[in-house]
């Protein structure tokens, strides 16, 4: 019995030092496996058999689930008509915890039963959640929960009352609740093959849908900076640059998409005046990365899909359900030109300096950007005989975590669906791990002689 229990507490000193370098690997090798635990959760899920009315292929079932948790939206399966109401309740559990982040109810169920979160997991949960301080984690995480609450609530309940006149209430609700959760997650999935055309004139559940998306895509950062500052002039510059620029790019997108499409009867050219303005608001603010459309998507002019991919790359906010580059990437590279351009010495924002460090920071992930999308678009180009417009947009859609589609998604090869899959997968995790990797400090102490390289 001596030399017994020696042993015993061999193998727990042994286990724990096992525990412990298991949960020592990085936060984007975590991040990465929890979002592909869940991704085979949810597969397993949408191919039980009470989950669909007719059984689905594993392609079909993993497909679903990975768009459900990257929260991008592009489908190879009617929503609505293939799935029962257990497999939409699942695709829509799937949508809440790749939109918020499964960190972030991690930490919460932790708060909840009383544990103490570890600098570990707080150091996991700030890359999770874009955070620069770890003091904040909890706070933070609660606030993102209690937004989303509320405003899926709030929205579910007007969709309801909105629908309530052309179905029964139960199914208004049931709507309600999952438009809701779909679009404040910028997932974009919907319940009708036409997504949302069969509205494309109604302004309430126009302006109720595009809410929920546009705050979604805000950043929860901002929307904690305006909650607490109340008043413009207590809002951080990142916040005050992040709403002018979107409202900014929102009007000017509206008056584009309306002056192409406005004559195209395909598009807008049916609708009443009203119903053109509507509908190219919503298609105006839809690309970056909401993934809902009032408007056959395939019937654009080839310059509004141009246009659009412009739209599909920028993205919304950091630490949002939003996915492209990201908006603040976006507003230092053009502050970065426009400081080259004028031959000044420092890139400022608004009286403020920005960091050397944040400026090749946006270099760096706009350049794996540009690289994963021709990448994709080479490849997809050699294994479907599709135009090059369309493979482009189903591209830059998937990597973007957007959703929208010119209606190739179903007809590409399973190889192709594969390759999809995985651009879905990286455009959600790959710009945390990106940004890990980043901003984890490994400077060199050897300094080289200056060289001169031509650029332009």
């Amino acid at each position: 019995m001596k030399l017994w229990k020696p042993s015993l507490a061999f193998l727990y000193k042994t286990s724990a030092r096992t525990q412990s370098k298991a949960f020592k690997a990085s936060p984007p090798i975590v991040l990465a496996s929890g979002f592909a635990v869940l991704i085979i959760l949810g597969t397993l899920a949408l191919k039980l058999p009470f989950a669909t009315l007719e059984p689905i292929t594993w392609l079909q079932a993993v497909f679903t689930a990975t768009s459900a948790v990257t929260v991008t939206g592009l489908v190879v399966a009617d929503t609505g008509g293939d799935f029962t109401l257990f497999g939409i309740s699942v695709i829509a559990v799937l949508i809440q915890l790749g939109g918020i982040g499964f960190m972030t109810f991690a930490i919460l169920a932790v708060s909840s039963l009383g544990g103490k979160i570890s600098i570990q997991q707080r150091l996991l949960a700030k890359e999770a959640m874009n955070q620069t301080s770890l003091m904040n984690i909890v706070k933070t995480a609660k606030a993102v929960l209690i937004l989303a609450v509320i405003c899926e609530l709030v929205a579910a309940l007007a969709l309801t009352l909105l629908w309530w006149p052309e179905m029964p209430l139960i199914k208004a609700f049931g709507h309600g609740i999952f438009y809701a959760i779909s679009a404040f997650n910028n997932a974009g999935f919907g319940l009708s093959p036409d997504s949302l055309s069969a509205y494309a004139s109604n302004v309430p559940v126009n302006l109720i849908i595009s809410f929920l998306f546009i705050i979604g895509g805000l950043g929860f950062s901002v929307i904690t900076n305006m909650y607490e500052g109340r008043r413009w002039r207590n809002f951080s510059v990142y916040t005050k640059s992040i709403l002018i620029t979107t409202l900014v790019i929102n009007l000017v997108s509206m008056f584009v998409i309306y002056g192409l499409e406005h004559n195209n009867p395909r598009t807008l050219g049916g609708l009443s005046d009203v119903g053109q303005w509507t509908a190219a608001w919503f298609q105006a603010v839809t690309p970056r990365t909401a993934g809902f459309n009032s408007v056959d998507i395939g019937a654009l002019t080839d310059a509004s899909a141009v246009y659009m991919l412009l739209l599909m790359f920028i993205g919304g906010g950091s630490m949002s359900t939003a996915g492209g580059i990201k908006l603040g990437t976006f507003i230092i590279l053009m502050l970065a030109t426009y400081t080259f351009i004028r031959r000044r010495e420092h890139v400022t924002l608004m009286e403020r300096s920005v960091s050397q460090d944040a400026v090749m920071k946006a270099l760096s992930i706009t350049m794996i950007t540009i690289a994963m999308l021709f990448i994709g678009i080479f490849v997809l180009m050699i294994l479907n005989n599709l135009p090059f417009i369309d493979i482009a947009f189903e591209v830059l859609s998937a990597s973007a975590t957007v959703g929208l589609s010119r209606g190739i998604t179903e007809d590409l090869t399973p190889l192709s669906q594969c390759i999809v899959m995985l651009l879905m997968f990286a455009g959600r995790v790959g710009p945390l791990t990106l940004v890990y990797f980043l901003t984890t400090p490994n400077k060199r102490r050897i300094r080289y002689p200056q060289t001169n390289i031509q650029v332009g």
